[in-house]
This record gives C-alpha cells, structure tokens and sequence, in this order.
C-alpha cells in the first residue's frame, strides 16, 4: 500500500477518539491503522485541479466536492479514508461534520506507491458504499485517466479515457477538460 501500517487493534469509535490527537492522518481497516505519507506535486496538481473544478461547477446546488482532509467511512468495511477528492450529494453528508458516509464519486490519483492498493482491495472497499456511482482513477506520470461506472445491474463498468477526451462525470453532471486535470503538471516522454 506504500504506506506505514501501525500495528494496534482498536473499535472505529476508538480510531475517531484517537486519530483526532494525531499529528499524521491515519487510514483505519479492520483495526490496522495506515499512515499517510505526502504526496508528489504532480499528485497535488492533479487533485486539485479536479476538486477546483468540481467545487465551480456544483456551486449553489446540494451536492458538495471535498478534497483529501476529509474522511470517508465505509461502515461495512469497518474503515476509513482519506480519498484525494469526492462528491456527496446525500443530505446526511450535508449535516456531517468529521466524516462522509454517502459519495456519490470518489476520485483517487495514483502514486507508484498506492496503485495497486487504490485498483484493488480499496476499490473494493469503495464498491460497499451503495450511494456510490462513480469512481475515477488518474495516472498522473502517464497522464491516463480510468473511470468506473456503476450501471443500473450494480455492475462496474471500465472505461479508459483516450488523450484529450474529456473526463464526463454523469453522477454529477460535469465534463473536465483533461487538459484542465493536468495543468501544471509535466506531459511525460514518450516510451
């Protein structure tokens, strides 16, 4: 997972209680606690660049975007995280406080270190949340973009966007320029 893994046992209410002393933000699974280490410049572009837009375009509407200090619980994991950027839209998100409970989308940016953690087990983990309808995984150093839809079966569908194609968001409405994604961030050599 490329972070550090804390080795304690302890309840969900009991990781609330005590990651808020924290100096470091903590992912929480099943009781193992991870550390959060920093993230690349690129990384930050990237999440920002989405959160920005995200936050124009649902200006005066219910639903919200909200970038990586905000926690997301997924009950039925028994976990926490801290994903680079999501969408609620649930009013009971509205009159949360510490954490979210009901995405409607969650985006993550890759690192070499998460990669295979972020495609896997903590996708599955996301796919619990049944608000849930989209998420979206970009490659930075590559500049890809993979989009997960969940269609009206409940199955996810795999779409990889081509360079330049606009990253359509349909559980908010919302089209995203990937020229915008990745402003500031260096285009990579070609292989």
């Amino acid at each position: 997972m490329g972070k550090g893994t804390v080795k304690m046992t302890m309840t969900p209410d009991e990781f609330l209680g005590w990651e808020i002393l924290q100096d470091d933000r903590y992912e929480f699974v099943g009781g193992e606690l991870f550390c959060h280490s920093g993230a690349r410049k690129s990384h930050n572009l990237v999440a920002g660049n989405i959160f920005g837009a995200l936050h124009t375009f649902l200006k005066g509407s219910p639903c919200k975007a909200f970038i990586s200090e905000m926690k997301l619980q997924v009950t039925a994991a028994d976990a926490f995280f801290y994903p680079d950027v999501m969408v609620s839209c649930d009013e009971r998100d509205a009159r949360a406080d510490l954490q979210l409970e009901h995405p409607c989308l969650i985006v993550e940016v890759l690192s070499d270190s998460t990669a295979a953690y972020d495609l896997g087990r903590k996708f599955e983990y996301y796919r619990l949340i049944p608000e849930l309808r989209e998420y979206v995984v970009i490659e930075p150093g590559r500049q890809r973009i993979y989009r997960y839809l969940k269609n009206r079966e409940g199955d996810w569908l795999l779409r990889d966007l081509l360079p330049g194609e606009p990253l359509s968001l349909s559980s908010v409405g919302c089209a995203i320029g990937q020229d915008d994604i990745f402003e500031g961030v260096p285009v990579p050599e070609a292989v």
